[in-house]
């Protein structure tokens, strides 16, 4: 039996509905405006009273809806009402209350299976188990705890917490394995780092590593107004290692594969670049440079997008990850929002308030880059969400990645290039370009001397580039004989030091070489201001003492030859 097709949330100033996936993209009649409903089964579950709110989570089965509106206290300086409710989904009762003042990481976290549920407390993590919220089973304890992410999947669940630096000493992140926290050699793995203000944790699928982005709010370099970020990568078998981006900029985006055996980064002042890396931190290919600040891998894990959203033009690149193919280059101007179907096959880009409220509206898209459906909100109303329906994991099975573009009724999206304007007086010559970087290309589109597409190791690399400077070497020697063999001889009475270039072909040597030639001509510039009577320093007469030794040197290279 087929799986069903996935329906699209839609939020806005018109309403919530449901539209119904590809390939109808209608309206779906079975979902009136209601507060909680059974996708499922369209049945109305429960209305929750709570006009102030302004943010809602489910947890991850959808037994828990946690709620939280803003904190306020009483006008003599009492204490507010808790103001994070966490309700019982199918009866609508409150189960507990919680006084949550911030608004930055108020919802509490859940494992996967919901045997586990946590919230930051001052410096304690407190964890409850089957959501049983009046009593706290365990507590995780850390001088200053700012933040914490539990891993996914199945039990054991792990904890990564991260501590901020003070008074000179370093920030950390440390992984636990619940609820085993006590004593000094409870903790997984530690890794620590200065330059971090604060961090980004991510968990791989299958939960055996971390990758931790930390983030300053200034650059003291002053190369960026964004401040620094460096990238580490944590393992719960204790390994870690700083991950080395051949760029430097901003880290605008990393991301793990769904396989947790290889992460994507984006990074680099713009244009910016995009690498796969390895669990050993190795680049496994560069995908160069380009308009981007975005990556997206599909939930099988097959197919990865590059994008270039928000103050970029909405380029997208989709990637066949298996081969490093590119697939489609699609284009989706003013794009807020980005997400995979559960199907792994189509996208939806969006257009939401209030990051934009023009022109708000969605698209749905095949990976091959056809565009398959549109719709634009009334220029008087804003949309302000889309959202594709879950699915558990092994509902949609990976399919082969096609090439070739699935047939649409829509006409192609390809953007016309924008002409840049050119004043009267050049518009009759030749266009000359005017780019201020050249982008990289990917690495199977640059030029190799071998066939393989692998990156080369570092013995290969320095090897490389040994041969690289020996044939520079060589022509660079080539180039002097054939202008000496047009030019006059040299005077029988010139001095040593001007004899003609003799090249090696070995980098170190020819460097010596020029280093010496360099040292005596400046011995005979010495010599010729003591000649017409200036007064030397001790340390420029010195110099001049080692003249002989420096050309007997010189000679004994030069006869190696």
């Amino acid at each position: 039996m087929a799986p069903p097709a996935p329906l699209l949330a839609v939020r806005g100033s018109e309403g919530l509905y449901m539209v119904n996936g590809p390939p109808s993209f209608t309206e779906s009649t079975a979902f009136q405006r209601v507060n909680i409903v059974n996708v499922t089964s369209a049945e109305f579950l429960c209305s929750l009273d709570l006009p102030k709110a302004v943010c809602l989570e489910f947890s991850p089965k959808n037994n828990i809806l946690a709620t939280w509106q803003a904190y306020t206290t009483g006008k003599d300086g009492t204490a507010g009402m808790p103001n994070l409710q966490l309700h019982d989904v199918k009866t609508g009762k409150c189960l507990k209350s919680f006084i949550q003042k911030k608004m930055q990481n108020w919802c509490p976290c859940w494992a996967d299976d919901e045997s586990i549920c946590a919230r930051n407390v001052n410096n304690e993590v407190h964890f409850f188990e089957n959501n049983n919220f009046d009593t706290i089973a365990n507590k995780l304890h850390l001088q200053k705890v700012n933040d914490f992410v539990l891993s996914p999947g199945a039990q054991p669940t792990k904890v990564a917490v991260y501590v901020p630096g003070s008074k000179g000493a370093p920030s950390f992140v440390r992984l636990y394995q619940y609820p085993s926290f006590a004593g000094p050699q409870s903790a997984l793995a530690n890794k620590s780092f200065f330059k971090a203000d604060k961090v980004t944790m991510l968990w791989n699928k299958k939960a055996t590593a971390v990758l931790v982005i930390a983030s300053t709010e200034v650059d003291k370099t002053g190369a960026s107004y964004y401040g620094e970020q460096t990238l580490h990568y944590i393992a719960t078998n204790g390994e870690s290692a700083v991950v080395q981006l051949p760029k430097n900029g901003p880290i605008y985006d990393v991301v793990w594969n769904p396989s947790s055996v290889e992460f994507c980064a984006v990074y680099g002042f713009m244009p910016a670049k995009a690498t796969v890396f390895n669990l050993k931190c190795e680049p496994v290919f560069d995908f160069g440079t380009g308009p981007r600040n975005a990556a997206y891998y599909s939930p099988q894990g097959h197919i990865l997008v590059l994008a270039g959203f928000g103050n970029l033009r909405g380029q997208m690149e989709v990637w066949d990850v298996k081969n490093y193919k590119l697939i489609s280059k699609p284009v989706a101007s003013d794009s807020t929002y980005f997400a995979w179907c559960p199907d792994g096959e189509h996208i939806v880009t969006a257009t939401c308030a209030p990051r934009l409220r023009v022109g708000n509206g969605y698209k749905i898209w095949h990976y091959t880059g056809s565009l398959l459906h549109t719709y634009q909100v009334p220029s008087n109303e804003e949309m302000w969400q889309v959202f594709w329906q879950p699915f558990l994991e092994g509902v949609f099975p990976v399919k082969a990645v096609k090439y070739q573009a699935v047939p649409s009724e829509l006409p192609s999206t390809e953007p016309k290039p924008a002409q840049a304007y050119r004043p009267p007086a050049l518009r009759n010559k030749p266009v000359t370009s005017s780019k201020l970087h050249e982008d990289e290309p990917p690495q199977n589109m640059k030029p190799q001397s071998g066939s393989s597409d692998k990156p080369l190791s570092k013995t290969a690399l320095k090897n490389q580039r040994k041969h690289e400077a020996k044939k520079a070497a060589k022509q660079e020697a080539r180039a002097d004989a054939n202008q000496e063999s047009t030019q006059p001889s040299a005077p029988q009475s010139a001095p040593r030091s001007t004899v003609p270039a003799i090249t090696s072909g070995d980098p170190e040597v020819d460097k010596k070489i020029k280093n010496l030639k360099k040292k005596l001509k400046a011995i005979e510039h010495l010599k010729e201001q003591a000649a017409a009577g200036k007064q030397l320093e001790k340390n420029q007469l010195e110099k001049i003492q080692k003249e002989t030794a420096l050309l007997q040197e010189l000679e004994d290279l030069e006869l190696g030859l």
